[in-house]
């Protein structure tokens, strides 16, 4: 066959695989007919090479070979806890990939036959097929690729045996050498911790070239990040490999090396670290001083570093105690295990303490470009991957250690900022074993750090962010510190100071000091509060624009500061001897409303205090509306007077809030729950201050004609539809919102014709929800539902109307449903007295109605009267309670309580080494609880709130369902069998008027 017909078959075959691998190949029956001809095209390569047309067909065969292949990368079905390996992968590992074992071994020849020339053809091939035995062994281990595996790794221990990170080669073809370098490397390390009884007989040339890997990392101060990446790889491969059976007698002759040659050179201080710290200290501080703190997002193999992967390594070596006296596979007792090994001291003891304490604390005056100085960063931040093996020191041993070697950083003269922002990191790393006894010192050492400024135009940024990290990690250790409020006291002196990373910073350390202090600094809250407004108040743009990060996490730190403070009030804050409680209030609201004003009525009024509108429907941004949303209710909570409504401007902020959220459409769970709150003391505040107002205050929506206005409410009733129509998860707490909107009071014709069409829309809303999810019943039914039910029973005929235009029997429709959620069989069901107590006033009307309409109703009407009386029965089950039954339950809880504890406390001793077998279940059972929550995306935390029924608790339940019963029961129960327990029930609620009960033949 001539090259070309080669080549235009190709190009037939590869169109025909991106066609079926854009679709669901892995269910397609056509495609395995191709392989074979793929094959053919692959293993032509060799022949037909000098064609330009066959390479690019060549070349990107390999593509689809690699495409087709990388799906199986990940499991196909997580669930079952030994997954066979799929027939597809079989199939086109055997047919193709194995074969291409001779033509990846020719390559490699003529890639390393001219080590000073790389073609890019040759490179190019050499990684797709690198990437497609990567994609094969990730999770599964085709057999056939298991009996070509010596094949492949001989090549790339060639390949890496050739590798030289400090030659002066550069171009594309070099780029991609150290991608199929990389690449090898992640396959070794997906071999030794996956598959490893298949690779014990290749570990040793692994370690091998891994550590000859590894010693060239004094080259890569000169090298970029990619070299970098490569030496990080193989010190993982080392500690992969140490971890399994055989890696103590692989690797221990070569620790001491080890140390001396590659992990100590890869933590010591560089200069590249130096001009990092200067160019880019965030950079810096997430690449070698990572915290909790830090929210800022970029490459993530960006933070994969030599030093890393070295104190990683590092950490693994000083807990090797010799070859394992058992098999890791075996499932023996750990207290066992350690009685064997007790008088094995650990090579951490033996070898790596004894190694970091050769190398002298350096002095005050040392430069940055020191050898001393250099060598003791390294060494603090070897301590740091050591914390594992300082768990089991002792008090002593760490207390001795700290002071000997850590803590005297502090006061050196002049003091070293590389070094003291690596002591305070690593302070926060050894924060689960710090002595309790240190905890003044430590905080006060980490305090002093804080407040280090700016000097000669030098950056000591990273020495306080460091800082703050650490005490942050002290903290979520519960290693508080004894004075709370010298804390805060410099929390709140660095607000402002900075530039924006900082400041965002210093807001998320601030939020951790404050949870976590809760009581301990409530009372300095109203300060606290003062300097952060004062901070954001700076830098709110004039414009509608996004705003900074710095803007954001400076709410985020307010929102906190308003959880913690009203979590810390007393219970009866309008006493008198309360009265300073309540001026911190009013003091903090105060400030809240400033901010908000600043930040929405000044781009939209002229003057705030004439409301004049600078540009009709222009709007502010809507940048943080859920902080926002957190402090503008806590002004409503904070409101109990009408004079106060008016001072802090809580109409206005409401008419801009009620316009923003009508034009939201970025839903997540976290920043709508804040609004649904507001939303609710919105209502509250209606109640409190009879604020007619909300009904009729109005601004122009920002996208509509000048000539739209909204009231309050109807932008609130905007979000709630729209909540329900696009994002399942904000349904329950837009219909528990709907419930209480619905129950406003209302004194004017233009709040009630606001409340009808809010009535109206809701119903269209919910029924329109209702038909798309109806097939099937789910959770999502009983919120819709009953949504309807209380527009139902305020507006009956208009709210029939609107279910009939909706669907043909739309009416029919909802009230048949509506039975089905009612009865005791339908799950999740009614389960809360509000929710019974609806369904059962609905019910009655419904039933009512049916019984004068001439609609043709069905088997409906005797439908609703039997889920009736069910959930009749079970609202009075449910109101009558059983008080000596939840006691008892309490009893039980305690008991079991205690036996728990008991039981725990014997399974510490007890606990079992997990074997592979274990681990496959354990995270199968974890996918199919994912998979299982994934299912119905619904909020259930709000499925047991009680509904607002306003009005609805005045309707005597028992009188309306007796009547129905009297007038109608004869009839509508003929040829019915009530179950006992709602027999019983009505008896029990109507013990004069059982013969009505008495069911006809």
């Amino acid at each position: 066959m001539e090259a070309k017909d080669v080549a235009v078959g190709a190009q037939r075959i590869i169109f025909q695989f991106r066609v079926i691998i854009t679709s669901d190949f892995v269910k397609e029956n056509s495609w395995p007919d191709l392989i074979p001809e793929l094959k053919s095209v692959i293993q032509s390569s060799k022949l037909i090479s000098q064609s330009p047309c066959s390479q690019w067909s060549t070349i990107n065969a390999l593509i689809v070979l690699q495409t087709t292949i990388r799906p199986f990368q990940y499991f196909l079905n997580p669930k079952v806890p030994k997954e066979p390996v799929p027939l597809q992968l079989e199939l086109i590992v055997e047919v193709i990939l194995v074969p291409l074992q001779a033509t990846f071994h020719f390559f490699v020849d003529k890639a390393l036959s001219c080590p000073e020339r790389l073609e890019m053809e040759t490179e190019e091939v050499l990684l797709t097929i690198c990437k497609c035995v990567y994609f094969s062994v990730r999770s599964y281990m085709p057999s056939a690729l298991r009996c070509a595996l010596p094949a492949f790794c001989n090549d790339w221990f060639r390949i890496l045996d050739s590798l030289s990170l400090g030659s002066a080669l550069s171009g594309d073809g070099h780029l991609l050498r150290l991608k199929i370098v990389k690449r090898i490397l992640i396959i070794f390390s997906a071999l030794v911790t996956r598959h490893r009884k298949h690779c014990d007989k290749l570990m040793p040339n692994i370690i091998k070239c891994a550590i000859k890997i590894v010693k060239q990392n004094a080259n890569i101060i000169m090298l970029d990040a990619f070299p970098e990446r490569i030496v990080s790889l193989a010190f993982d491969v080392i500690s992969h490999v140490l971890e399994t059976g055989p890696g103590w007698r692989l690797v221990s002759p070569h620790f001491s090396s080890l140390l001396d040659s590659a992990i100590f050179p890869a933590v010591a201080l560089h200069q590249k670290d130096a001009s990092e710290w200067e160019e880019d200290a965030d950079e810096y501080l997430r690449k070698n001083l990572p915290s909790n703190l830090d929210d800022t997002s970029g490459l993530i193999e960006d933070l994969f570093t030599a030093r890393k992967s070295a104190i990683n390594l590092l950490g693994v070596i000083a807990m090797s105690k010799g070859p394992p006296v058992v098999s890791t596979a075996s499932k023996c007792k750990k207290r066992d295990r350690n009685k064997k090994k007790e008088g094995h001291s650990s090579v951490g003891e033996l070898l790596v303490v004894p190694f970091l304490s050769k190398f002298p604390i350096p002095c005050g005056a040392e430069e940055s470009s020191s050898k001393f100085l250099k060598d003791y960063y390294g060494v603090l931040m070897a301590y740091g991957g050591l914390q594992d093996f300082f768990k089991g020191r002792s008090s002593e041993y760490i207390y001795t250690l700290l002071q000997n070697r850590v803590l005297p950083i502090f006061s050196l003269c002049p003091c070293s900022p590389y070094l003291v922002s690596t002591a305070s990191w690593l302070l926060g790393e050894l924060a689960c074993c710090l002595p309790q006894a240190m905890s003044a010192n430590i905080y006060s050492l980490l305090t002093k750090a804080l407040t280090w400024s700016d000097d000669g135009g030098f950056n000591y940024y990273p020495v306080r962010a460091a800082a703050a990290g650490a005490i942050t990690e002290l903290i979520n250790n519960e290693y508080f510190p004894p004075d709370w409020t010298s804390l805060l006291q410099v929390l709140v002196n660095r607000m402002g100071i900075g530039d924006e990373n900082e400041s965002r910073l210093f807001f998320n350390f601030l939020s951790t000091v404050l949870e976590a202090g809760q009581d301990k600094v409530a009372i300095h809250i109203p300060v606290v509060v003062s300097n952060i407004a004062s901070v954001i108040l700076r830098e709110i743009p004039s414009m509608r624009e996004p705003w900074p990060q710095v803007l954001e996490r400076g709410f985020a730190a307010l929102a906190e500061v308003a959880h913690i403070w009203e979590s810390s009030l007393p219970d009866n804050i309008q006493h008198l001897e309360n009265g300073e409680w309540r001026s911190g209030w009013a003091s903090i609201a105060s400030l809240f409303s400033n901010l908000l004003q600043k930040a929405w009525l000044m781009p939209v009024f002229e003057n705030v205090d004439d409301h004049k509108f600078a540009v009709s429907g222009a709007l502010p941004s809507s940048s943080c509306i859920d902080d926002a949303s957190t402090l503008l209710g806590f002004i409503m909570r904070f409101i109990t007077k009408r004079d106060e409504v008016d001072s802090l401007k809580i109409i206005d902020l409401l008419a801009v809030w009620s316009t923003l959220i009508a034009e939201w459409d970025l839903w997540e769970e976290m920043e709508d729950q804040s609004i649904f709150n507001s939303i609710q003391e919105a209502v509250n505040l209606q109640r409190k201050c009879d604020l007619q107002i909300l009904f009729t205050r109005r601004l122009p929506l920002g996208n509509s004609s000048p000539g739209s206005m909204l009231s309050i409410f109807e932008g609130i009733c905007i979000f709630v539809s729209d909540a329900i129509k696009t994002y399942p998860a904000a349904v329950w707490r837009a219909c528990l919102c709907i419930h209480a909107l619905l129950h406003v009071p209302s004194s004017s014709s233009d709040a009630d014709a606001i409340k009808h069409a809010m009535a109206t829309t809701f119903s269209r809303t919910a029924f329109s929800r209702f038909r798309d999810i109806h097939e099937k019943p789910i959770g999502l039914w009983k919120p819709l539902l009953l949504v309807i039910s209380s527009c139902y029973i305020f507006y009956p005929e208009d709210i029939e109307q609107v279910l009939d235009k909706e669907a043909d029997k739309g009416f029919i429709i909802w009230a048949s449903a509506l039975a089905h959620i009612s009865t005791s069989s339908f799950t999740p069901g009614l389960s809360t007295e509000s929710e019974l107590v609806l369904s059962v006033v609905t019910l009655t009307r419904v039933v009512e109605r049916l019984l004068i309409s001439l609609l043709d109703r069905g088997e409906v009407l005797r439908v609703s009267f039997m889920a009736l009386l069910d959930a009749f029965t079970r609202l009075k089950e449910l109101q009558e309670g059983n008080e000596e039954t939840e006691d008892s339950d309490e009893e039980d809880s305690d008991d079991n309580d205690d036996e728990d504890d008991d039981s725990d406390e014997d399974s510490e001793d007890e606990q079992l080494e997990e074997t592979e077998d274990e681990f496959l279940e354990r995270y199968a059972k974890a996918a199919a609880d994912l998979e299982n929550e994934m299912v119905e995306e619904v909020d259930i935390d709000d499925d047991d709130q009680e509904l607002e029924l306003g009005v609805f608790n005045e309707i005597n339940l028992e009188s309306s369902v007796l009547r129905l019963i009297e007038s109608h029961g004869q009839e509508l129960m003929k040829g019915q069998t009530l179950p006992s327990s709602i027999v019983q029930g009505l008896m029990s609620s109507f013990p004069k008027h059982t013969h009505l009960f008495q069911i006809p033949c």
